[in-house]
């Protein structure tokens, strides 16, 4: 009896193709298929294909004669790899983040791709211990509400600085969790994925623990997954892709650091993994347990109105104070380079002391943004309220979102100096200061530029942590290895170089870096010293990092979010445009937004329920991306913003499948986007 397979590709083609089953005699004895990858031919080439569905009937909307129908080459595994419930996730992941079935299949299963495409600003937690240990009264506490069944909500959030034992209660509640034969998922952000953490997760649960991280190779990968499948593995640590691991009664799902970038795709589909695990908790019934010292605002947003269930830990287990912490004025100062005497004197009585020092310096800075030297004003959008961009070949200051732009002033619009220009630095630049002014000091950078083979990164931080190197200069990279032992002196080079990012959550990012800075240097030393440099010290997301006023920073931030419109207030669908010339990139995003605007009016005319939100949604732009040219192709950017995902999710389906454009434009979709460079 014949066998009809439906199989879909990791293709942006969101259909499944027929094809017939060759294995359909007795070897099968009527064993089902779906679940399996198979190798075919499609058109002329060779690839891998997911079966998803299986009929003995020829199916009636094939679209081809059934004498077309070709047979698959092979099956290409034993039994099945991907569920049910996984087959259902990306039906659903297809239609959210608006990709293919089989893009959303191909991005859970493993692959040897790397998770780090978004920045990240974790600092991960010290190295859970190898053994359980008795719980505070927060702790137990919280472990119990985490667990109840009679909570409100299946969301949960543990707040608290570290040292406050978060690490723990997600251990404790998981231990309690497989004692009662359920799996768990445990996501913390690819950075986090330390040799320790790793280490001590398997001391504490065994064989049980599986690792998925893009340190395995494919075939590791696949062979941790099997173990997963088979019940051989109960407990799934990993970074974003961990999300989709097959656990068997999966029982509860951790995202640690859960404010992390990196936990958000940056290729298709883009999902984010906070919301892939909303689903499966809400889809399971099952608890979803974020934790952070430094919380989304999204986050905060949902904790304050109750959609999540906060539970705080203020208590530091271990003791230890807060460090010290002190903002340096730049504005105040008349600078030679990038490092202040202040904090040039605090590294040379560091490296007299024989200690070492970490110098944080914030890589995706923008090298040009105006700024007044005597009080400080910076430029923003009139339309948007994020920063102005210089752009040296137009002598304009251009917004990045909406596209507004305008003349540089020549006297300051607030004070009225003439002494204004433009500001911002490398990490080159400060790297030959840094040789410069302490020549006999031995001195490592570490950022993506200049670690290139795999365990490179390992390498340096080992290498600090025993002493080989006074002073570590580096990007978010080298957070993951604060817990150095003789480290003494942190110095954070521009605190504020975030802050003139055109986007919108810049504040959020730079209060979060400052504070888990700060964070992480009380609890490994307790001697450690602080030192934020910063052209803007009254700016509220440094003063109150600086400060600790953390509760404060929340509450402004959402003020201004919701008087802006930006989220939690409302959704964004973000669209790039990417074409070999600046011309073919711009005409394919003003045609788009004709496209959009005329589907809006269109629902909005329509008399139906969703008439009134279609009329609300707004399409900020064509404009150019902040970086305008990325690998040779130029890029523009359409923003959606309004407050029904659906309606922008279909008329941005409705775009991508049928806008007929230039074949040399190539269109990007981000649902929910964190980063708008």
């Amino acid at each position: 009896m014949k066998r009809y397979l439906q199989i879909v590709l990791n293709v942006p083609l969101n259909q499944a193709f027929t094809y017939l089953d060759i294995s359909s005699d007795e070897e099968s004895s009527g064993q089902s298929h779906v679940g399996y990858r198979a190798d075919i031919k499609f058109g002329n080439r060779r690839t891998t294909g997911f079966i998803i569905a299986e009929s003995s009937e020829f199916p009636a909307d094939c679209g081809v004669e059934e004498s077309k129908i070709r047979p698959i080459l092979r099956l290409l595994d034993k039994e099945p790899v991907f569920t049910p419930e996984l087959i259902a996730l990306a039906r659903w992941l297809s239609s959210f983040y608006l990709c293919s079935v089989g893009e959303a299949i191909s991005a859970m299963l493993p692959g040897g791709k790397r998770e780090t495409d978004a920045g990240s600003f974790s600092f991960t937690e010290e190295a859970p211990d190898t053994t359980a240990r008795t719980l505070s009264e927060e702790q137990a506490s919280a472990v119990d509400g985490i667990l109840s069944s009679a909570a409100p909500s299946r969301l949960h959030y543990l707040y608290g600085p570290t040292g406050t034992g978060k690490t723990e209660v997600f251990l404790q509640a998981a231990e309690r969790l497989l004692s009662q034969g359920r799996g768990v998922i445990y996501l913390v952000p690819e950075i986090g994925l330390t040799k320790q953490v790793i280490e001590a997760v398997i001391a504490r649960f065994g064989q049980t623990a599986a690792v998925l991280h893009s340190g395995l190779t494919p075939s590791q990968r696949l062979g941790e997954w099997k173990r997963i499948l088979h019940k051989e593995a109960r407990v799934v640590i990993g970074a974003r892709s961990a999300v989709f691991a097959p656990v068997p009664d999966l029982g509860m799902i951790i995202i640690d650091e859960e404010h992390d970038a990196s936990y958000k795709s940056g290729s298709t589909p883009r999902y984010h993994a906070r919301q892939v695990a909303m689903y499966r908790s809400a889809k399971l019934n099952i608890p979803l347990v974020m934790g952070s010292a430094t919380p989304s605002a999204e986050a905060w947003y949902a904790m304050k109105t109750d959609r999540i269930i906060r539970h705080s830990l203020t208590r530091r287990l271990a003791g230890g104070a807060m460090p010290q912490i002190k903002a340096i004025n730049l504005s105040a100062l008349k600078m030679d380079g990038c490092i202040s005497t202040e904090l040039a004197a605090a590294i040379k009585e560091t490296l007299s002391q024989k200690r070492q020092t970490i110098l944080f310096l914030n890589r995706r800075g923008f090298t040009h943004f105006f700024r007044c030297n005597t009080c400080g004003f910076e430029m923003k959008c009139k339309n948007c309220s994020v920063a102005l961009t210089y752009h040296k070949n137009e002598k304009r200051l251009r917004c990045h979102y909406c596209g507004w732009s305008t003349v540089p002033p020549q006297e300051c619009p607030e004070c009225g100096s003439l002494d204004v220009g433009y500001s911002g630095f490398g990490t080159e630049f400060i790297e030959q200061e840094v040789r410069a002014k302490f020549p006999a000091a031995r001195i490592t950078r570490v950022d993506t530029d200049n670690v290139t083979h795999k365990g490179e990164l390992q390498e340096k931080l080992d290498a600090f942590r025993r002493g080989e190197y006074d002073i570590m200069l580096g990007t978010q990279m080298v957070a993951k290895g604060l817990n150095f032992p003789n480290l003494q002196l942190v110095g954070v080079i521009l605190a504020d170089t975030g802050l003139h990012l055109p986007d919108f959550r810049a504040a959020e990012r730079t209060f979060a870096l400052i504070t888990q800075v700060a964070g992480r240097a009380g609890r490994f030393f307790p001697d450690g010293r602080v030192l934020v440099q910063t052209y803007a010290p009254d700016r509220k997301p440094i003063v109150c990092a600086v400060q600790g006023e953390i509760a404060q920073f929340y509450e402004d931030e959402l003020k201004e979010r919701e008087m802006l419109d930006f989220p939690p207030f409302s959704r964004l669908v973000r669209l790039v445009f990417r074409a070999p010339t600046e011309r073919q990139a711009e005409e394919g995003a003003l045609g788009a937004a004709e496209i959009l605007r005329s589907s809006l009016k269109k629902i909005a005319l329509s008399g139906s329920a969703h008439a009134k939100t279609a009329e609300e949604t707004e399409i900020l732009g064509p404009a150019e991306c902040p970086i305008a040219k990325i690998a040779m192709n130029w890029r523009y950017q359409i923003l959606l913003r309004g407050n029904n995902l659906g309606i922008m999710q279909s008329v941005t389906a409705d775009l991508l499948y049928n806008y007929k454009h230039s074949s040399d434009v190539y269109i990007e979709c981000d649902v929910d986007p964190v980063s708008l460079l």
